[in-house]
């Protein structure tokens, strides 16, 4: 049975009237959300950290931040838009106490809820709204006229209404114009970190750079291993993301499709399907929550070790210097 697709006909923006929604957090995801349901006629308010670069942009885009206890007060719909790991502290110090019976929270990720972080008082109840696209996607999108596909979920306390008042959110985010899937907080968190941890993050990047390092062992000059390993998977996947893989492969050469069919296997193997589920059994089993909450609460050294030391791989030192004499590209620095 196919699954239904929610769209702008289905939701009801007039059921977001009379409610006040605060935006904890002004990053990728909060600025997206705030101006486009503030542009949607909705009652926004926004929490954030003074001084932050993330307050001086919400001053900028017109709102007046002031802190995740004095939004959550003030607030009937109060959505948590801040990094995974540190929403669990400042719901407890700032957030829990000041809901009300009634208020619905709202989340874009389910890490928190599906991992138990959050300590939800009663007669509140949960929701989710998940934008299956980066912040600036989501604002972009919708200004174009567009929107960015959506889930919904229903958490505890969450019934009927609430999945009415999750579509008028999404409806006014943009998403109902692309279309919206209800799933459970469950399903989301944990295919949502498989993806990332097995494909799109971690599988991408150790494949771009295992690659460039065997042609560098192999003598071949970086910035050939650069572009061949790493500028060139843009391409593929935008052809990919127009018209899946089959498109791809009618798009690249004979020669290609053929090394993809008879090479690719030899890659991505049993071995690796083996191993990509027992990173789905650390994810299901919390394993991986655990490690990270507790990476968090000892100051994530190890995770800053490992950024420090990714930074300096020879894929990135070659990159930034060949992104300086392609000025089409956006190029980025961090």
């Amino acid at each position: 049975m196919a699954a239904k697709i929610f769209y702008d006909k289905d939701a009801d923006l007039d059921l977001l009237k009379g409610k006040t929604i605060a935006i904890l957090g002004y990053g990728s995801q909060g600025h997206g959300h705030a101006q486009n349901l503030r542009d949607s006629g909705a009652d926004v308010i926004v929490a954030e950290l003074e001084g932050t670069d993330n307050y001086k942009q919400a001053v900028k885009d017109g709102f007046k931040p002031m802190s995740a206890a004095d939004a959550t007060k003030k607030a009937d719909i109060v959505t948590m838009l801040l990094p995974d790991e540190v929403q669990a502290v400042v719901f407890a110090n700032e957030v829990r106490d000041n809901l009300s019976p009634g208020n619905i929270l709202v989340c874009s990720h389910g890490f928190n809820v599906h991992f138990n972080q959050f300590e939800m008082p009663k007669e509140v109840a949960t929701i989710m709204v998940a934008p299956k696209g980066p912040g600036h996607l989501v604002r972009a999108e919708y200004v174009k006229g567009g929107g960015v596909p959506c889930l919904i979920a229903l958490g505890d306390g969450a019934g009927d209404a609430e999945r009415k008042i999750a579509l008028a959110y999404a409806k006014g985010i943009g998403g109902t114009r692309a279309g919206v899937l209800e799933t459970t907080f469950a399903e989301e968190t944990e295919t949502d970190l498989f993806g990332e941890q097995v494909v799109l993050c971690g599988g991408i990047s150790e494949l771009i750079k295992a690659g460039f390092d065997v042609l560098v062992e192999a003598g071949y000059q970086p910035e050939m291993a650069f572009f061949e390993c790493m500028h060139e998977v843009k391409l593929i996947v935008d052809l990919i993301y127009q018209g899946g893989l089959n498109y791809m492969r009618y798009s690249v050469s004979n020669t290609a499709e053929y090394g993809d069919y008879t090479r690719g296997p030899r890659i991505i193997n049993e071995d690796t399907r083996e191993e990509m589920r027992k990173i789905l059994k650390e994810i299901q089993t919390g394993q991986f929550a655990r490690e990270w909450i507790l990476e968090n609460k000892a100051n994530a050294p190890a995770f800053k070790a490992e950024r420090r030391l990714n930074r300096e791989h020879g894929v990135e030192k070659v990159g930034k210097e060949l992104r300086r004499l392609m000025p089409w590209i956006d190029a980025k620095e961090v």
